[in-house]
């Protein structure tokens, strides 16, 4: 039929199927199937196969509206130079209007797109941001009541992910944690599970390193922290829905002076080239801004993404995918186990491949580009990637979960 699953996919999974719904894009066909996996909901989408593409993301920026350096135009030159094809600012409690559009430079094409960090400046403490994407009217009046802003942001149509989720203050900066606190907020989209500048912060406990690290950011980036990574194992096994992960730039491309000496600590063309989401699309960016606003906020909001640290080595081309008889499933889709499951994960370079149930290890290779994995049992599979660079073995590529049911 052309379409991963198809009828056939539809008929085998009538027994867990709450609902179903097909309809036509301007641009394909699909087929939309929603399972149950014990608490979670989840949307299977099947594309076709031969029109899947890539594209990278740098997320939670910041401009001179809020706490960044450069103006939008800036920011566009710098992506375009660093090769992504999609940015989305997002600047503190303030929802930038007209700014969306393409720049493009020979043949290739950025688009940007206007988000929003909302936060209580009113509070005592610092921390508890929401990155909210999709909206058109800003939100910060919500600020002071969490789950009334993310439910006034679902109304809206619009994605949540909770910024920087665990946060280390940096004393000798005069740095503050800014983590979210408030876990009894329910229906967000995601979690941010890789801040670049939550890492700064947790791998520069002192000037030297921060020195390093601020000029070398090659030599500090090892992946998200193991604690983060354990808090979204446990929001994926407990919480009622998908969390979808995704990696943050964080970026403002601050100047610091000492003396006569000044420098500027990541700049955004660095901070782009580094910590980035790679989403999976039915098609290339086409130019009519519409269409392709929504096929990038519908493949974050699937979880067809993975999170990548693209400064060690270009993670274009990673894959993990699930095939049974139905045929073939993706990151953020789910999928019926009873017939049996091929779990693959194909990395760009050889390297060191993990896949996790439930937040436990299944099976890891080194060395290798592919992983295979067959099995019958229904979890929440995910991929890690590491590979060794500048003398340390780094996380690599961090991939949104299958669902088995």
């Amino acid at each position: 039929m052309g379409l991963y699953g198809g009828t056939n996919t539809l008929l085998c999974v009538h027994r867990v199927m709450v609902s179903i719904s097909s309809y036509k894009t301007e641009h394909s066909q699909r087929s939309v199937v929603f399972l149950r996996y014990n608490r979670v909901q989840c949307k299977t989408t099947f594309y076709q196969k031969d029109v899947m593409h890539e594209l990278i993301v740098a997320l939670h920026l910041h401009t001179v509206y809020s706490d960044g350096t450069g103006v939008h135009a800036d920011l566009a030159a710098a992506g375009l130079k660093a090769g992504v094809d999609v940015l989305i600012v997002s600047d503190h409690n303030v929802l930038v209007n007209d700014v969306e559009g393409y720049t493009q430079k020979g043949k290739r094409r950025l688009l940007l797109l206007a988000g929003e960090e909302v936060h209580d400046r009113t509070a005592s403490v610092g921390g508890n941001h929401l990155l909210i994407f999709g909206h058109k009217v800003g939100l910060t009046r919500y600020a002071p009541n969490r789950q009334q802003l993310i439910d006034q942001a679902r109304s809206a149509g619009a994605l949540t992910f909770l910024a920087h989720p665990l946060d280390d203050p940096l004393p000798w900066l005069h740095e503050r944690s800014f983590a979210w606190t408030d876990w009894n907020v329910k229906g967000f989209t995601g979690i941010e599970l890789w801040n670049q500048m939550s890492e700064f912060k947790t791998r520069s406990q002192s000037l030297l390193k921060a020195g390093l690290h601020a000029f070398f950011p090659g030599f500090m980036m090892l992946g998200p922290t193991e604690q983060t990574l354990m808090l979204w194992d446990e929001l994926l096994l407990t919480r009622k829905h998908p969390v979808v992960a995704v990696a943050g730039s964080d970026a403002h491309a601050h100047t610091f002076h000492a003396g006569p000496f000044k420098a500027q600590v990541y700049p955004y063309e660095i901070a782009f080239r580094s910590i980035t989401t790679h989403i999976i699309t039915p098609q290339p960016l086409s130019g009519e801004i519409n269409s392709d606003r929504r096929m990038v906020y519908e493949a974050l909001s699937a979880g067809h993404c993975f999170c990548a640290n693209d400064i060690a080595h270009s993670t274009r081309g990673f894959r993990f995918t699930c095939d049974n008889y139905d045929g073939t499933f993706w990151m953020g889709d789910s999928v019926s186990a009873k017939s049996g499951l091929t779990l693959q994960v194909r990395a760009p370079i050889r390297s060191h491949i993990r896949l996790l149930k439930d937040g436990k290890l299944a099976l890891e290779v080194r060395d290798r580009e592919v992983l295979t994995y067959l099995t019958k049992e229904p979890g929440i599979y995910r991929a890690e990637v590491y590979i060794d660079y500048r003398g340390r073995h780094r996380g690599w590529i961090f991939s949104n979960p299958i669902y088995a049911v």
